[in-house]
């Protein structure tokens, strides 16, 4: 539930980078209430229910979605290739830091300067 928090949290922020856990938790528990508040408005005959919740949270459906799509080096608009986008969300995050922001795990964040770097 925490990771379901935090992306609310960050409700319409698309800067950043986050991880797998965050986008596939936020998307198994969103999954969830979506289907119970199915389930609860067929039986108080109100079947439109969960469609106002899949309305009220679209924009941090959405701006996590970009955020996964930053973690693994790729632009936001890369949601608009449906399977692809599927594969990249499953991918593993780009160690250190890129030009979306700096590794949320902090794999590789620490050392990253070239400058010491001594060809040979």
């Amino acid at each position: 539930m925490e990771w379901y928090l935090k992306v609310l949290r960050s409700y319409a922020e698309f800067d950043g980078r986050a991880r797998r856990k965050e986008f596939w938790m936020f998307f198994l528990i969103n999954l969830i209430i979506n289907y119970a508040l199915m389930f609860i408005g067929l039986k108080i005959n109100l079947p439109f229910l969960s469609t106002i919740y899949g309305l009220a949270i679209l924009i941090p459906y959405l701006a996590v979605w970009v955020r996964r799509m930053h973690d693994v080096g790729k632009s936001g608009w890369y949601l608009l290739i449906p399977i692809y986008n599927i594969i990249l969300a499953a991918t593993d995050s780009v160690h250190g830091p890129n030009e979306y922001g700096p590794n949320p795990k902090g794999l590789g964040n620490e050392d990253n300067d070239s400058d010491h770097l001594v060809e040979v």
